[in-house]
């Protein structure tokens, strides 16, 4: 199915990946005058990043205590086996593996670092929660962070504010006379810290702009915009009565969710996602869309 693209937010995600990049250069540059050991800090990004990426998948769905299930691991696996597989026909994609969490917290991710390697995982709390229109929004939707790429721009994105925040945190290990500049290891940790805040600003900011576009590329694959937006206020609804035990031993994972855990006024200030209100005023705009097209 064709639908126009929203050049708005692809404006907007491009202008906050330019800020982002122009800022990692900045503090590149940084490290680079000020550590000797240049070729040694490479060296160890290189491996920090490769680690991150490579093991993505593995790390998520462990966090999640999620296993990946056949189409022989019972009706709820057989189920999710047929949509899954649909759903990435119609989105020309390969099909990923598929993971069952078993928890109440009704919650759903995509994780893996490309097409082929990519897994959906969807909590038993998800299944009891939707009907199986709203299953297939919520799956369509993490299918699209798939196509997207979002694990491995995400994992980019991250990785050089990742190293501000080890500086910041452990930066007094590399003090004394090793620098190239005699500088005080202060100087280089209020310059992480400082490349770190705008970057954790930006990224969240690029994090939001990836779920409404996950959120668009769902109405998209399955032609039925109301049926995710019903599944986002059905999943935001209960949420509530989930036993805040089960809500802190997934709380790593909320960004990865479809919806994150509900947080406070400051959490949600700085949250990964748009608020539920926004995004299902947008999915209900593409559905008068598509009715009128």
């Amino acid at each position: 199915m064709n639908w126009k693209p929203d050049w708005g937010l692809r404006g907007r995600m491009a202008l906050t990946m330019f800020l982002l990049f122009a800022l990692y250069i900045v503090f590149a540059g940084l490290l680079a005058w000020y550590f000797d050991g240049l070729f040694i800090m490479a060296g160890f990004m290189g491996v920090f990043l490769f680690a991150q990426f490579f093991f993505s998948d593995k790390i998520a769905l462990y966090s999640m205590g999620a296993s990946v299930v056949d189409e022989d691991d019972g009706p709820q696996a057989r189920k999710l086996h047929a949509m899954v597989g649909r759903l990435s026909q119609q989105a020309d994609l390969p099909k990923p593996k598929v993971a069952i969490a078993d928890t109440r917290v009704p919650n759903a991710f995509a994780t893996g670092r490309s097409q082929k390697s990519s897994a959906v995982c969807v909590t038993t709390g998800l299944m009891e929660t939707l009907d199986d229109d709203e299953l297939e929004g919520v799956i369509a939707h993490e299918l699209a962070h798939v196509k997207n790429r979002d694990v491995m721009v995400m994992t980019i994105a991250s990785f050089l504010s990742s190293i501000a925040f080890l500086i910041v945190r452990w930066g007094w290990l590399f003090g004394g006379d090793d620098n190239r500049q005699n500088a005080p290891v202060i100087v280089a940790i209020i310059a992480s810290l400082v490349v770190w805040i705008i970057s954790y600003l930006l990224i969240r900011a690029l994090s939001r702009y990836r779920e409404y576009a996950a959120d668009r590329g769902a109405a998209v694959i399955t032609g039925r915009p109301s049926a995710l937006a019903s599944a986002l206020l059905k999943i935001s609804g209960r949420m509530d009565n989930v036993p805040k035990r089960d809500m802190r031993d997934t709380s790593e994972m909320n960004a990865f969710f479809i919806i994150p855990i509900k947080s406070d006024f400051i959490g949600r200030l700085f949250s990964t996602h748009p608020s539920t209100e926004n995004r299902v005023e947008r999915l209900r705009d593409m559905e008068r869309e598509m009715e009128t097209a």
